[in-house]
Order: structure tokens, then C-alpha cells, then sequence
């Protein structure tokens, strides 16, 4: 019986020496062969931009330096510059992580409630049971789960509202005056009552019947939408003109919210760019089209991306294109066919069913601009992690932080070499990271860590950490996605 206890802990050790044995020095053996791919990653320059103070509010609005040839451009904001004040790098960096935390369960939520048919019933929720809608609201500039924003001209005249960017949802919303109960936002509250272009639309309506929830009330149609950590809008739905660069669109569908509560950074609302029939895009699309591409500025920039709509949004040179998937029980979703993962060249084995939805509409995996780290199944997660911590021996480890297990002590050192990570879609695509959107500092000491997580939920994301710096073309009409680093 003592022999059988000294061996077993024996054997164990055994076979992970000879799995660290095998892969480092297949890794080694590959790389003089030229087999094996690295990054170089520059620590300085990731620090130097972390640790520049946060930013303030942009105090100038130059949209036209950014329209270039295509008068549909529009800046795009990462949210640290609507937040004032000084916040340390380390704070903001936890919170945002605290955020997409928030923001998957809310997806997941969101999925179960649709699949099981509970966001069909069409009635709106009274306040009194607005608990409903999942978690404690909390409203303020620290709070807030939206990450990028833009400003968009609303009304007749326009008046300028910086709206949440976000793939994960159709409807188009800001809040209006009367407000029953609204959030603080930068800009004055819309008053529909003072723009010659808003129309209340009626129940009948087919466009009120493209709404998950709606009621009737004597204005016509009335909406809700709810978002699973605890944000919503309730209020009157109607047509309205938006003004998009220099682009005015004329009887664009949106919601005129009364009561909101939420977390959005005190943007007015949210503009809702995936594939569902309420999208922007997809209202834009018998005009001008359903393309659109995206360009998220990094975390610590202190420039603005850009959001490209209408047939100047055309897919820069270089860029490699993804089919795009369609769940018949999910239309809001832009699902891309992942197949597989390498590290350093090598794949990595896992099942490739981890990344397919089923017969159900559960599982797929989805590009989203509001989820920041790309979240995995736990099975390709621990994967992925494995060969990464085999393949950086050379490195010093750190302890983990938050949803991070993975982390390196970067402390006083110019760069570091660490494994290529890459994405391997359907037809043989393949999508290199560049080395700052999968090791990402933490802190400004040195502390960086692998960003990617594991998600014990049906649904695998790729999120926007892992987009920044790299523009993303989407074309639901031709069903494909495009990919191009370091083309923004």
C-alpha cells in the first residue's frame, strides 16, 4: 500500500516532466528549423503609454479630419476619455475587467432568455419589476460597460450625442425628455419635441414588430430593452432623422427612452450594430448597404479610432476575410468559424466542436466589439494557456489577477520574445496577433498577462482587446468578415 502512494504522485510527475520535456523541446527543435514563431513585444512602449495620465473628455469634436474620402466616417472613443479625473492605471484596468465580466454574463443571459423564447412576450415590464432584468443598477462615470463610443448628430437640427458602439445588439436608442428617470450623460437630454423629424410609430407597424418586447400605449408603440446587468430603456419608439459625419439619413428606427438606467459612461444611448432587423446596418442597408468597419484605438491611446459606414467602407489591402455564420436562432450575432488555435506556429490540440454551435443555437463563437477579452471553452482555454506557459520557460512569472491565471514579471526589461498566438478559421485563414493584443500590461510595473480566459458558458468570444489596432469589415449581405492589422 506505501508503494502504491509513492507511485502514483510518482508516475504523475513523470508524465508532466515528459510532456514539458517533449513539447519545450519540439518547440526548440522547431524553432532552429525556423518551425517555431516569435514576437518581439516592446515593454517600454507598453509602459511609457500606460503610465500617461488619464485622459480628459475630448474638449474639440474635429470629425473632418477623420472623414478622409468617405463622408460616412465617424470618430470612435475609447471610454477612459469621457471619464475624468485622476484615475490610476491599475484602477481603470480592474474596472474594465470587472465590466466585461459583467458584460458576458449579461450576453450568456441574454442567449439563454432568447433560446428559450422568454424575450418574445410583448409586454413591457412596469417599473416595479424592473428587478427583473437581472442585478443591483448602478449609475455613474466610473461605472459604465460601454467601452467605445461615437457621436452622431440626432433630430432636426442635429444635435451631436455620443452613443455606445456595440455588435452585440440591434436596437438604437437615447434618452429623451420627458425623462421619468435617466442617467447623468455629458450632453443635454434629446427632446424629441424640438426636432421637426421625429415620428412616433404605431403598434401595427412593422417595424414595432421587429421590437423583442413592445406594448401599446395613446403615443403608438412603446419598447423595452434590457441588457442582463441590470441596464435598460423603456419608452416611446418612432423614426428619426441621424446624421451620421456629413451624411444625413432620413427615417432611421429608433427608441425615445423615458425611463433608463444603466451603465453607459454618460453616453445618450446606444447605437446597435449587429445583424438583427433594427441595426444600424442593417436599416442602412437597402440605401447604402450593410457594410460597415470598425477601428477600436488601443486601450492607452490618446488618438480616436474610426467607424466607416456606406460604400466608402471597403476592406483595406491585406486584410484576410472570414465567412460569417448565421444561427438561424440568433440573428443579432456575427458568428465566425474558428477551427482551431496555434502558438508559436504549433497547433494546439483541442476538439473542434468546442467552437460550433449545436442544433439548439447554443455554442459558435462571435466577434464583439464590448466584450474585452477573448473568452474561450475551458477545455481550448487551458489548451491554448498550457502551451503558452511551456513555450515561455524563458520568462519570469507572476501571480494571476482577476480573470487572468497567466501572468509575467516584465520589470526593468526593453522587450521580450514570446510566442506567436493565432486564429485558424474555415479555407485555411489564418490571423496572427500582434504581440500587444495578447500579452497586455496590467499594471505599470511590469505585470503583464495573457488575455484570455475561460468561460465554463456555451458561447466563445473574441473580444476587443484582442481587435485593437486592427480594422474589421463586416458584410452581412455578402456574409463575410475581414480582418487588417495595422490597417486603421
Amino acid at each position: 500500500m506505501g508503494l502504491c502512494r509513492l507511485l502514483v504522485p510518482l508516475s504523475v510527475w513523470v508524465i508532466i516532466t515528459l510532456y514539458t520535456f517533449l513539447f519545450f523541446g519540439y518547440a526548440a527543435w522547431a524553432e532552429k528549423r525556423g518551425g517555431f514563431h516569435y514576437h518581439a513585444l516592446n515593454i517600454t512602449a507598453q509602459l511609457r503609454e500606460v503610465s500617461s495620465p488619464t485622459l480628459e473628455l475630448y474638449k474639440t469634436y474635429q470629425q473632418e479630419k477623420y472623414m478622409g474620402k468617405n463622408p460616412w466616417t465617424l470618430q470612435v472613443f475609447h471610454r477612459d476619455s469621457l471619464v475624468g479625473g485622476n484615475v490610476s492605471y491599475e484602477q481603470r484596468f480592474k474596472e474594465r475587467l470587472r465590466r466585461e465580466s459583467r458584460r458576458v454574463k449579461a450576453l450568456n443571459r441574454r442567449v439563454e432568455r432568447k433560446l428559450k423564447g422568454k424575450e418574445k412576450e410583448r409586454r413591457i415590464e412596469t417599473k416595479a419589476k424592473t428587478e427583473d432584468f437581472g442585478g443591483e443598477v448602478t449609475s455613474g462615470m466610473m461605472e459604465g460597460s460601454g467601452e467605445y463610443f461615437t457621436r452622431i448628430g440626432v433630430g432636426t437640427p442635429a444635435r451631436e450625442q455620443y452613443l455606445v458602439l456595440d455588435t452585440g445588439s440591434d436596437v438604437v436608442w437615447v434618452q429623451c425628455q420627458p425623462c421619468n428617470d435617466c442617467y447623468d450623460q455629458t450632453d443635454p437630454i434629446f427632446d424629441p419635441s424640438t426636432s421637426a423629424s421625429f415620428t412616433s410609430v404605431s403598434c401595427g407597424s412593422a417595424v414595432c414588430n421587429e421590437l423583442e418586447k413592445f406594448d401599446c400605449n395613446s403615443h403608438g408603440c412603446a419598447y423595452q430593452v434590457a441588457y442582463g446587468d441590470g441596464s435598460y430603456s423603456v419608452g416611446s419608439f418612432g423614426t428619426e432623422t441621424l446624421t451620421f459625419g456629413n451624411t444625413r439619413v432620413q427615417n432611421v428606427a429608433l427608441g425615445c427612452g423615458h425611463d433608463n438606467q444603466g451603465w453607459f459612461v454618460g453616453a445618450a444611448g446606444l447605437l446597435g450594430l449587429g445583424a438583427g432587423a433594427l441595426s444600424i446596418p442593417s436599416q442602412l442597408g437597402s440605401l447604402y448597404g450593410t457594410k460597415f468597419s470598425y477601428c477600436l484605438v488601443d486601450r492607452s491611446s490618446e488618438s480616436s479610432g474610426v467607424l466607416d459606414f456606406g460604400p466608402g467602407s471597403v476592406s483595406p489591402v491585406g486584410s484576410v476575410f472570414v465567412p460569417l455564420l448565421r444561427n438561424p436562432r440568433l440573428s443579432t450575432f456575427y458568428y465566425v468559424p474558428l477551427t482551431a488555435i496555434s502558438v508559436g506556429g504549433l497547433l494546439v490540440s483541442f476538439p473542434q466542436k468546442v467552437f460550433e454551435f449545436d442544433e439548439t443555437g447554443r455554442g459558435g463563437v462571435i466577434v464583439d466589439s464590448g466584450t474585452a477579452v477573448t473568452r474561450l471553452q475551458r477545455d481550448a482555454y487551458e489548451a491554448v494557456r498550457d502551451a503558452f506557459v511551456v513555450s515561455t520557460q524563458h520568462l519570469l512569472r507572476a501571480e494571476g489577477m482577476s480573470i487572468f491565471d497567466t501572468c509575467y514579471n516584465f520589470a526593468g526589461l526593453q522587450t521580450v520574445r514570446v510566442p506567436t498566438v493565432s486564429f485558424h478559421f474555415l479555407n485555411g485563414v489564418v490571423l496572427t496577433l500582434p504581440a500587444e493584443n495578447y500579452l497586455v500590461p496590467v499594471d505599470v510595473m511590469g505585470t503583464f498577462c495573457l488575455a484570455f480566459a475561460p468561460t465554463s458558458d456555451s458561447l466563445s468570444i473574441i473580444g476587443n482587446i484582442q481587435q485593437q489596432g486592427v480594422r474589421v469589415s463586416i458584410d452581412s449581405v455578402n456574409s463575410f468578415v475581414g480582418f487588417a492589422i495595422n490597417q486603421c
